[in-house]
C-alpha cells in the first residue's frame, strides 16, 4: 500500500511539472564591459552569447598559471555546456583573456 501510494505521488507531481508553462525570463541589464585588447570582438561575441561579462570579470586574478586556468575554462564551456568554437578561435579567446584577465 506504501508503495502505491509513493508511485501515486510521484505520478501527480510528474503529470503536473509536464503541464506547466514556460515562465519568460528577462536578463537584467549587463553591468560590465570587456576590457580592450586583441580579439576583444570576437570574444564578446562568443562567450556573451551564453553568460554576462561578469562571469569573466569576476574570475580570478594573480594566478600563477592564467593560461592554464583560461584553457580550462574554455574548455569547460565547451565540454560542459556545448559552446561551439573551433580550435583557432578558442586559443585567441584564451590568449585575450590570458592578457587581459591574468
Amino acid at each position: 500500500m506504501k508503495l502505491r501510494s509513493i508511485l501515486l505521488a510521484a505520478a501527480l507531481l510528474a503529470a503536473g511539472g509536464a503541464l506547466a508553462a514556460p515562465k519568460p525570463y528577462q536578463a537584467p541589464p549587463e553591468t560590465a564591459s570587456l576590457a580592450d585588447g586583441p580579439d576583444v570582438d570576437l570574444v564578446d561575441a562568443n562567450c556573451s552569447a551564453c553568460h554576462s561579462v561578469d562571469y569573466i570579470t569576476t574570475q580570478p586574478r594573480g594566478l600563477a598559471d592564467p593560461k592554464g586556468f583560461w584553457t580550462a575554462e574554455v574548455s569547460k564551456m565547451k565540454k560542459a555546456y556545448g559552446y561551439k568554437a573551433d580550435d583557432q578561435d578558442a586559443a585567441k579567446i584564451v590568449a585575450y583573456l590570458t592578457e587581459v584577465y591574468r
